[in-house]
């Protein structure tokens, strides 16, 4: 699968110059075992919007699974405690490692229409993980998956010189309904079409697409 390829070369490409190289080394082992859903599906809704790929589409995809890995890892920090019940620095490590992630997702997305959306995701889960601790109320933590599609179908087509319609968010929420998609079924004709019905004829003004050259 050329996308799943693509998606985690560049996002090795954005952190490949992380140092000391035990810390780049860490991150880069963290995403080769990775699944790249959030990436992938960022490049099938950029082609879907523009029938074509562009060479700012994988900068996007990146951008995407960057903000996701470090959310995710900050959660299972949160979840498990280690600095109570495992190995300190060891977690010390893995959170700078989560900050580093993020940071450099929201890098990659800075200078495109779904940098706000970025925001709006790293705020949902410190909100959704606030509540979650208050409440107990563990459905919580599956709003990060719909967050990160949602996320996702933003950046792919603004790619494409789109606004991204209500109903293309809801699909991409619904994609992870039953936890994140796999890159497999994100690739197997029928996401891309759905995506495609989906997607606004009405174009942008371009300047979207113009700001990834």
């Amino acid at each position: 699968m050329e996308e799943v390829a693509a998606v985690r070369q560049a996002a090795l490409t954005g952190v490949d110059d992380i140092e000391p190289e035990r810390l780049r080394e860490r991150i880069s082992s963290r995403l080769d075992d990775a699944s790249l859903g959030p990436g992938v599906l960022t490049l099938v809704t950029a082609t879907a919007a523009r029938d074509r790929d562009s060479d700012g589409d994988t900068d996007r995809a990146a951008g995407v699974q960057l903000i996701y890995e470090g959310l995710d890892l900050t959660r299972r920090l949160a979840h498990d405690d280690p600095w109570t019940t495992g190995d300190r620095e060891a977690a010390d490590l893995d959170i700078l490692i989560a900050d580093i992630l993020v940071s450099r997702g929201f890098y990659l997305l800075a200078r495109t229409e779904a940098a706000d959306a970025a925001v709006d995701v790293v705020r949902a889960f410190g909100h959704d993980q606030t509540d979650l601790r208050t409440t107990g109320d563990e459905s919580l933590d599956a709003n990060l998956e719909s967050d990160i599609c949602e996320l996702a179908v933003v950046a792919g087509v603004t790619a494409g010189g789109h606004d991204p319609t209500p109903e293309l968010r809801a699909y991409a929420a619904d994609l992870a309904a039953d936890g994140l998609p796999a890159p497999e079924t994100l690739l197997d004709g029928d996401v891309a079409e759905t995506l495609a019905n989906y997607i606004d004829p009405a174009a942008t003004d371009g300047t979207e697409a113009a700001a990834d050259h």
